[in-house]
């Protein structure tokens, strides 16, 4: 069963390089009302910025695609983020989630799913070749207190 949703958002941009520091702050804007600490909010930025920068490197190595992010807050102060892709597609998952694989040539460093895993509570990668690549990941927010 789906966890019911207590807010959302919803984006989608082409798969170029700016967009990646646009989708990281809005997310970041989003998750501010769960009142994350600074380092969660690092944390969960971080994490967004890899897995659209997978998309623009790995999805679309050629051509300008299209890239979703639907960033959800679940029940229990859980923050919820998909990033979809509509590209290539991955092989083999479980070989691309190993540190430092890469098949983005030299300059990348491989790490990409590790860093996500890092920073996340959960990591879940769906993909199909030749229709593209589904990242969702979940981080549940500590409640502090109220301050006095």
């Amino acid at each position: 069963m789906k966890p019911k949703s207590e807010n959302y958002i919803t984006l989608e941009f082409l798969s170029r390089s700016a967009n990646e520091a646009f989708a990281r702050g809005a997310v970041a804007c989003f998750a501010a009302q769960l009142d994350p600490t600074l380092e969660e909010l690092g944390d969960i930025k971080t994490a967004v910025s890899e897995a659209v920068t997978n998309a623009i490197v790995h999805a679309y190595p050629d051509r300008l695609g299209k890239i979703a992010v639907k960033a959800r807050i679940l029940e229990g102060n859980v923050l919820e983020l998909s990033i979809r892709d509509w590209g290539r597609g991955i092989a083999d998952v479980e070989k691309a989630r190993q540190p430092l694989y890469t098949t983005g040539g030299e300059d990348r460093s491989g790490m990409g799913f590790t860093i996500m895993e890092s920073f996340m509570d959960q990591l879940t990668v769906r993909s199909e070749e030749g229709k593209g690549t589904r990242v969702t990941m979940r981080r549940r927010i500590q409640t502090r207190r109220p301050r006095l």
